[in-house]
């Protein structure tokens, strides 16, 4: 399936929201991947950070999908997800460690085609084979404070450079820095590498294509945004899909971390004005 990767994601990355009641709304970032279940049957899965869930105290959100007309329009058409029974139970699955959430979503049917294939999630391998470091440019899709680009509702494009070193292996480094502006609405968001002159491709070798991970914090430092954010692995996506269907299937034991001083959610946790 020939991709690109940056039209796709966009098409792929949806904003969350749940008004509060008090004029305000709780607003993160998710985005599509196709992961079929067991038996093969097909399945849009919606990934995003575990505390822009929970985050929301109700037990419905909206997922801004987006439907094309045929004179290339497009209607935005926020649709409401369970996201919790009526016990309260959550219906995600959540990452026992990592900030990462996945829920299984039933999507307009052209929407579901936009999902991502579960094979563009990064592994450790990925990191490895393109020499992925310190200064590399990756590009991160959200909605900051819940600005969507245009009335259509798709997300806003951003792009930094990896700001730390090494980033693998994620059992290690399971977060890595991103130098660009953070703001609230942006947790959840994929983080993404789309390079067709990546410097260190092997010669003949495809492009880097990747999904690296997702964003789910933003570092300040005395209340001042430091405009960077922190990236959690793509490895951690991928063993939170695996506990859909097998919730003891195995996780990375990451090592000893110690919290980055300031790291704070770059999410719904601050409610956005909703007009």
């Amino acid at each position: 399936m020939a991709i690109d990767l940056a039209v796709d994601l966009m098409h792929a990355t949806v904003q969350l929201e749940q008004p509060l009641g008090n004029g305000t709304r709780t607003v993160g970032t998710g985005f599509l991947i196709s992961d079929p279940g067991p038996d093969g049957t097909p399945r849009t899965v919606l990934v995003t950070a575990n505390h822009v869930l929970q985050g929301m105290p109700g037990s419905t959100a909206k997922i801004g999908f987006r439907i094309e007309n045929t004179d290339g329009s497009w209607n935005y058409s926020p649709t409401p997800v369970r996201i919790r029974d009526a016990s309260g139970h959550e219906l995600w699955t959540h990452h026992p460690s990592r900030d990462v959430a996945a829920l299984v979503i039933t999507a307009p049917p052209e929407f579901a085609k936009a999902a991502i294939p579960q094979a563009y999630l990064a592994s450790d391998d990925t990191f490895t084979s393109y020499q992925v470091g310190a200064g590399d440019e990756m590009m991160a899709l959200g909605f900051p404070r819940g600005l969507a680009a245009n009335q259509a509702g798709f997300p806003i494009l951003r792009a930094g450079r990896v700001a730390s070193y090494p980033v693998a292996p994620a059992k290690i480094f399971p977060t890595f820095l991103l130098d660009f502006a953070v703001f609230p609405g942006n947790s959840g968001g994929p983080v993404f590498m789309t390079d067709q002159d990546h410097r260190r491709a092997a010669a003949g070798a495809a492009a880097p294509e990747f999904i690296a991970g997702l964003l789910t914090q933003q570092v300040e430092l005395n209340n001042e945004r430091l405009e960077i954010g922190i990236v959690t692995h793509a490895k951690f996506i991928r063993e939170t899909l695996a506990r859909i269907d097998n919730p003891a299937s195995p996780v990375t034991m990451v090592a000893s971390e110690s919290p980055m001083t300031g790291a704070k959610a770059a999410s719904a946790e601050e409610a956005a004005r909703a007009d």
